[in-house]
């Protein structure tokens, strides 16, 4: 889910590279000159493309958008942000410095029984950070809530059952 959210968004961001591309090259003809820096465009539009990444995700987490939803939030453009540019300081110190809240947002996202966001939500700050003891928690949490609503599942298909089989007994 992640990786079409990512390639979806890669998708986006090759059409704006294309479409600036493009109209530079045609405001350029049309002056008759050679397009400045034409040698370097792979590695400029590596940067353009983080800084378009790095101001969606400053507007993701302006607006509340930290880990959620799928597909447009904060963690997602900085973890592509590192795709295109794996030193990128700072995607890295933005993830590094809103993981405490990402965790907080994830463990309401599990208290509101939302599991499977959960499991996406938990999935994507393992991309950032696999180890870290606090998603070992997270993830717990999350499995401990699972077997909930399963015995709450079955609890309640045998209730139906016995309720089933009242009614047919009384035929």
């Amino acid at each position: 889910m992640v990786l079409v959210s990512v390639l979806s968004l890669m998708v986006l961001v090759g059409g704006v590279f294309w479409y600036n591309h493009a109209t530079t090259e045609a405001s350029v003809v049309d002056a008759g000159t050679a397009p400045a820096g034409a040698s370097t465009a792979s590695g400029s539009d590596a940067q353009s493309g983080s800084q378009i990444l790095l101001g969606l995700a400053r507007d993701a987490i302006h607006d509340g958008r930290l880990v959620a939803p799928a597909g447009s939030n904060a963690y997602e453009f900085y973890l592509s942000v590192l795709q295109l540019e794996p030193q990128n300081r700072t995607a890295q110190e933005a993830l590094r410095e809103s993981f405490p809240r990402a965790s907080e947002e994830i463990e309401r996202t599990i208290n509101q029984n939302d599991l499977d966001e959960a499991r996406r939500e938990i999935d994507l700050l393992r991309e950032f950070d696999s180890n870290n003891f606090t998603l070992a928690l997270l993830g717990g949490k999350l499995s401990a809530a699972r077997n909930i609503e399963t015995k709450r599942h079955e609890a309640e298909a045998e209730r139906i059952q016995q309720t089933n089989t009242g009614h047919s007994a009384g035929m």
